[in-house]
């Protein structure tokens, strides 16, 4: 797959997990390449931009397996773009299947 294209869509899925609950980093890669093939280098730098950007909040939390883990919380600011994007993707992907395919009976 294309990797700007990948790119833009890790970011949604990683925008669409954080907004149903809080992840850790690892988790997120864990949970993400389950379905699609990705490495903590591709999530760690959507993570800092994203918390930059203020679409989540990080804490810490004690792990029983090792130092603390940096989790990733959904702000306001997050859910709302994560909203846009949902709309938007689910238009765009319409679109591209109406032309892909045709209009569906």
């Amino acid at each position: 797959m294309n990797p700007q294209f990948n790119k833009g869509v890790i970011e949604m899925c990683v925008l669409a997990l954080v907004s149903q609950k809080d992840f850790y980093g690892y988790e997120l890669v864990e949970t993400i390449s389950k379905r699609i093939e990705i490495s903590e280098g591709t999530i760690y730098p959507i993570l800092r931009r994203l918390t930059q950007e203020n679409y989540f909040e990080t804490y810490l939390k004690e792990s029983t397996e090792g130092p603390p883990r940096k989790y990733y919380r959904m702000t306001s600011r997050g859910r709302e773009q994560t909203e846009l994007l949902l709309k938007d993707w689910k238009k765009f992907t319409s679109d591209v299947e109406f032309i892909l395919y045709g209009e569906k009976k």
